[in-house]
């Protein structure tokens, strides 16, 4: 069920480097499409009104068979010179895709992309990827231009790319605390500070939760276990409890708590995944 089509691989293979990872996955995706079961018998009208949703799933199997391959193979020719490391189907399919990137070789590396990976596909219908691939699913699009055009609205900043800017400001926030260890009092004044110039502190606040967000409570427990002497997870530990009141006291914040975002992307730059 994983197996791509050697004309998606040339077809991905023959991008520039510099095309957006997230671009290059739309485009694989869609050369994956003419392989969609549902598209095939929809136009084949061989499928009855009542019975879309087998083809439709059998697409979306697929598809999670699919995507890690041609993933890791998107970010092993940007970052890795084409050097690609082969399918492993006896791991399971988080160890597998952690393998197949060749960042870290460690069982703890492939444990946090199990974590990772598992966190985050607790989406439902309300973030702009998980909408996305509804509303065009609803047109009968079968899965894969569905996945693809979800795909689009996760590589928007506000969406896919707010772990990475959190980490960026993690990141940032160090380099300005000049080498001095984070305290409370510290990263209240410097939230203050960040907010009075007109900036936004990511990573902080959700759209329907009104307490921390669970996930960022796992992944803060895992950080704890497996690297809690990390400079920035401590600095991450002192921000949870500076930064919260300092929005709450604006009186602008329904939900001042972490998201699952403010600690992901410090994970997986603990075990090396630091790409940009």
């Amino acid at each position: 069920r994983s197996t791509i089509p050697e004309h998606a691989y040339k077809l991905i293979d023959g991008l520039p480097k510099d095309t957006h990872p997230m671009t290059q996955l739309s485009i694989g995706l869609l050369a994956l499409q003419p392989g969609s079961e549902f598209g095939q018998a929809y136009r084949a009208g061989t499928v009855n009104k009542a019975d879309y949703w087998k083809p439709t799933l059998e697409d979306s199997l697929t598809l999670l068979g699919q995507i890690p391959l041609l993933t890791a193979r998107i970010f092993r020719n940007i970052w890795f010179d084409g050097k690609h490391i082969p399918s492993d189907p006896t791991l399971d399919w988080a160890g597998n895709y952690a393998q197949m990137m060749g960042v870290d070789d460690s069982e703890g590396f492939k444990e946090v992309t199990r974590l990772y990976l598992m966190l985050h596909a607790d989406h439902e219908g309300g973030n702009v990827s998980a909408h996305t691939t509804h509303l065009v699913g609803s047109a009968l699009s079968d899965p894969y231009y569905s996945y693809a055009a979800g795909v689009c609205g996760l590589a928007g900043p506000l969406h896919g790319l707010a772990n990475q800017e959190c980490l960026r400001w993690l990141k940032e926030t160090k380099k300005n605390l000049g080498g001095k260890e984070p305290t409370v009092e510290m990263l209240t004044q410097y939230a203050k500070d960040t907010l009075a110039q007109g900036k936004v502190i990511p990573g902080f606040g959700h759209g329907v939760l009104r307490k921390t967000d669970p996930r960022y409570t796992i992944q803060r427990d895992f950080a704890a276990e497996n690297f809690p002497d990390d400079p920035l997870f401590k600095l991450a530990n002192v921000c949870f409890q500076a930064i919260p009141p300092v929005l709450q006291a604006t009186g602008k914040v329904k939900n001042p708590w972490p998201n699952v975002d403010a600690l992901s992307g410090t994970c997986m730059q603990y075990y090396g995944l630091n790409q940009e």
